[in-house]
């Protein structure tokens, strides 16, 4: 009896109408969704749109001829040489970095913490100028190659070292230290639970970091525009390609060579971001 007066008593939960969504205390709503949306047409997708319009002035076949030009096809070889070449050594080199600033104590850490974030408030034409007093013919330490393609790398290896190193640093510090001790207590060499534990969590950061950098080198300009001499077929990029073509009046055969790199950064950062997706699934479910 008393049970039945008690259920009687305890107010009904009302059945969730339906066709309506339930929303989370963390939604923004409509209102919110509408103003992001709007909010990155404006920055981003109308100034890209424009970008791929203003490529096509001349039709299809004035595109290509813009595209597939000696000079532009010379200028893309040199650009993704240099940018893989970047991206490949900051994987290793950033993902060190990161693995000495979590896993260590040094004195003066804090400060080589922050100046990891310097080439990101750094005028990237004062690191081009900093690595031609060093590396350039008045060279103080007797290091002379400027006007090489190790300059151009050295240059952007500067200026997309912090993309690995951001990446990789907050996944590693929520690596599960327990499970590195239990394979060191097993046996197990630095070496082995780096690759068989430690390196499965981060790889998919890792890509990530690497496809940033690489993304971030091919579109490059300042780092390199004194160091890199501007070669065409040797050290000239597609920023300074496209610098060139600009002053010379030729804004639509430079729009079509901006609107290829995006094109190659696009589908680089969409395979990684693909790869890393299922490397994290697969590490989760071999949990």
């Amino acid at each position: 009896m008393s049970t039945s007066i008690e259920s009687e008593s305890r107010p009904r939960r009302s059945a969730p109408r339906k066709g309506r969504k339930f929303r989370g205390p963390g939604s923004v709503g409509p209102l919110g969704l509408g103003v992001a949306v709007l909010w990155l047409s404006i920055i981003v997708l109308l100034p890209l749109a424009a970008l791929l319009v203003k490529s096509f002035d001349d039709g299809l076949a004035g595109f290509w001829d813009a595209v597939t030009q000696p000079r532009a096809i010379a200028t893309f070889r040199v650009t993704l040489e240099v940018s893989v070449a970047a991206a490949a050594i900051n994987l290793v080199f950033g993902t060190l970095i990161a693995w000495v600033l979590v896993r260590d104590e040094f004195p003066g850490k804090r400060f080589v913490n922050a100046l990891i974030d310097l080439p990101f408030a750094l005028p990237t034409i004062v690191a081009s100028l900093v690595l031609l007093s060093l590396y350039g013919p008045a060279s103080p330490i007797g290091l002379v190659f400027n006007a090489t393609k190790p300059a151009v790398i050295v240059a952007l290896l500067f200026v997309t070292l912090p993309f690995v190193v951001r990446a990789v640093q907050p996944v590693l510090i929520e690596v599960d230290k327990e499970v590195e001790e239990a394979a060191a207590s097993l046996g197990a060499n630095n070496w082995t639970i780096f690759r068989r534990i430690v390196l499965p969590v981060l790889m998919p950061a890792v890509l990530s970091g690497g496809g940033l950098a690489f993304a971030r080198a091919i579109g490059e300009f300042g780092s390199v525009v004194l160091i890199g001499g501007n070669i065409p077929g040797d050290t000239q990029i597609a920023s300074q390609y496209i610098r060139e073509l600009i002053e010379y009046d030729q804004p639509i055969d430079a729009a079509a060579i901006s609107v290829v790199l995006l094109a190659f950064a696009f589908v680089v950062l969409f395979v990684l971001r693909v790869v890393g997706n299922r490397l994290a699934r697969r590490e989760e479910q071999s949990r």
